[in-house]
């Protein structure tokens, strides 16, 4: 089997010299990686990769056994993401800008078809009059065909606008529903075939692009409700209701070839069916972790549980899968693989290769002839870089919590000999870091640094209690957890507590900032790359996206401790800017849509207020997630000539 990757390998599969002597520039890691996405078509003929060199971005779609490959350039568009509509279309997900006025610009992201010539012929429901002022546009689902049909989320006229991501209401306009529309990928036309209400979120389809599952939630209540209906259209009845607006993360979707639902109740996963209402367990879940289901994009059946706390771990649901998955981890031992996609008949595999000391690689597998076929490296200028070497730890925090932890050692580091060590907390906070390559950390880590990611609580996937415990701790225990770990690794010689950064993204840049504000002896500097500074300006932000009795706005307070003014001062590190007495770097995207810039700006301010020394680095052009090569290699060298000078590794 050959996968004939032509003229484009050379940017996709781009080999570094051997391991230098120096290590590799802040642009090695840095770069977006040359593999973003990949996508096999149902007949298993042809991959389209989205991908590139660092500046040059293009999909590209290789035909196995066949030596042509035609390449779109993308020029300065943002395409996200892959997927195949049939074998004739990919479809590609777009993001974009467009400004209303001196102050508003609002980020959108539409689907674009590809054939496989590499030729854009259409965007999905382009010049539709009401589905423009949706800010996304989910696919929901795709028919293969012949010929193939999308199935996507619009809008309709309607009473309000309830929970739904879209562009303020302007005045004088009525509000939208949801709508379900079947699109042509050749021609980006579409009808409507279901339209929601003003609680209706999604739905979920069988393979020939059926809705039998509804997803609302109300608009006054945010009571969550999974409603359901038979195989001939009918009326929708209740087949769950969730009973308040968290619920909605015991829902786990819905498998057209069981036509039930999965739902994560009282610590087990529970199918339940679409038919008659009859529930079974499938699988019991420890307490200590929590689970995701993983699903066939052809089948729409799920085939594993994932739980896990260094490592991915698999309940399989589909053997066949999990025969698959076990063949592929003997031959790449102790990294993780990954099962990304695979064709219909379920002969050819695209799978990615990663661990933490190992940048990702993407393959083909070929079943039948049991041949591996390699895509690319998504980090091609590390490749034989010798990187830190992690570990996974547990320590106890001082109120006796246990906190698992990934701890990075700097190349060649010895067991005693006390780096100098970054705490770098994750954002979300109900997220999680998992066992992958993260290139800031072995960036770092390849600068000398030890770097400590505590799973503090609060952390996503150990567990529901541990979830909890995080709640109205942002400022507190959260802040003391991390505290706790550089106290732990300390004790082992590993580390020198002493020369100790914080460093963060997101939440993760809150906790950097709370670091040098509610414990300004800890840290000998703090670096926050698009960062809360205000919890009160922060909550007040998202009121007036979401709206103020918005479930979203409720869940964030109970996130905070439904916490009082004086609470959320008490806890801001722009209201705390005088306790500040080491170095602080604010780096942020001027078009960062998640945590707005107008955060770092009032860090910014208050420290200048204070009399404090403040270094900002604005991003331009940059969102949220640092999806620039540019910016995202601006950063990390930011952030080394702010460590050099206040954190060295040496004395």
């Amino acid at each position: 089997m050959r996968l004939m990757l032509a003229a484009a390998s050379a940017a996709l599969l781009t080999v570094a010299a051997q391991a230098h002597a120096a290590p590799p520039p802040a642009s090695a890691f840095g770069r977006v990686p040359a593999v973003v996405d990949a996508t096999i078509s149902p007949d298993g003929k042809r991959v389209a990769i989205l991908g590139g060199t660092s500046d040059q971005r293009f999909v590209s779609i290789a035909t196995i056994d066949d030596p042509a490959l035609p390449v779109l350039p993308l020029g300065d568009a943002e395409v996200v993401g892959l997927s195949w509509a049939g074998n004739d279309h990919v479809l590609a997900r777009v993001g974009y800008w467009e400004k209303y006025g001196p102050r508003l610009a609002y980020r959108f992201e539409r689907n674009v078809s590809i054939t496989p010539q590499a030729k854009a012929v259409a965007r999905l429901l382009d010049g539709d009059a009401f589905s423009q002022y949706l800010v996304e546009q989910p696919v929901l689902g795709t028919s293969p065909g012949p010929p193939a049909q999308v199935f996507v989320m619009g809008l309709l006229p309607g009473e309000a606008v309830g929970g739904m991501d879209t562009r303020i209401q302007r005045k004088g306009e009525e509000g939208y529903v949801s709508a379900l529309f079947k699109v042509d990928p050749a021609t980006g036309k579409g009808v409507r075939i279901e339209r929601g209400d003003s609680d209706t979120i999604g739905w979920e389809l069988n393979t020939a692009g059926e809705p039998r599952v509804r997803l609302d939630i109300d608009e006054l209540s945010h009571r969550f409700t999974v409603y359901a209906r038979g195989a001939r259209a009918g009326q929708w009845t209740v087949l769950w209701d969730g009973g308040d607006f968290d619920s909605r993360r015991r829902y786990l979707g819905y498998s057209a070839p069981e036509d039930a639902i999965y739902l994560f109740l009282d610590g087990a996963v529970i199918r339940k069916r679409v038919s008659d209402g009859a529930m079974e367990t499938v699988s019991q879940i420890p307490a200590d972790t929590s689970p995701r289901l993983l699903w066939d994009s052809r089948s729409l059946g799920a085939f594993a549980i994932l739980t896990g706390g260094e490592k991915p771990a698999y309940h399989w649901l589909d053997p066949e899968i999990g025969a698959v998955h076990a063949a592929l981890t003997k031959a790449f031992k102790t990294q993780d693989v990954w099962l990304y996609e695979w064709s219909a008949d379920r002969t050819r595999f695209l799978v990615r290769v990663s661990a933490p000391s190992s940048p990702p690689t993407w393959h083909l597998f070929d079943k039948i002839r049991k041949e591996l076929s390699p895509l690319g490296d998504e980090y091609p200028d590390l490749r034989g870089v010798t990187l830190g070497q992690t570990q996974w730890i547990t320590y106890k925090a001082r109120d006796g919590l246990e906190i698992p932890a990934y701890l990075t050692l700097p190349p060649g580091a010895g067991p005693n000999d006390k780096s100098p060590l970054i705490v770098l907390p994750h954002g979300g906070p109900t997220s999680r870091d998992v066992y992958d390559f993260d290139y800031l950390v072995q960036f770092l880590a390849t600068r000398g640094y030890a770097v400590l990611q505590p799973q503090f609580r609060g952390s996503w996937g150990f567990g529901a209690a541990f979830e909890k415990a995080g709640q109205g701790e942002w400022g507190g225990k959260m802040q003391t957890d991390l505290l706790d770990g550089v106290a732990a690794v300390a004790a082992t010689g590993q580390i020198d507590a002493g020369r100790t950064c914080i460093v963060g993204g997101s939440f993760g840049g809150y906790a950097a900032l709370a670091g040098a504000t509610l414990h300004p002896d800890a840290y000998r500097c703090a670096a926050s790359i698009a960062g809360i500074a205000d919890l009160g300006f922060f909550l007040v932000q998202r009121q007036q996206l979401y709206g103020e009795s918005s479930g979203t706005i409720g869940e964030l307070r109970t996130a905070l401790g439904a916490a009082s003014k004086d609470k959320l001062a008490a806890t801001s590190p722009a209201r705390l800017a005088a306790n500040i007495k080491t170095p602080i770097l604010l780096i942020h995207g001027d078009r960062d849509t998640i945590v707005p810039p107008e955060q770092s700006q009032k860090m910014v301010d208050a420290m200048k207020a204070a009399g404090k020394p403040v270094e900002y680095v604005v991003l331009e052009n940059e969102n949220h997630y640092l999806t620039r090569s540019a910016t995202r290699t601006q950063t990390l060298e930011a952030l080394e000539g702010f460590l050099a000078k206040h954190l060295p590794v040496t004395n």
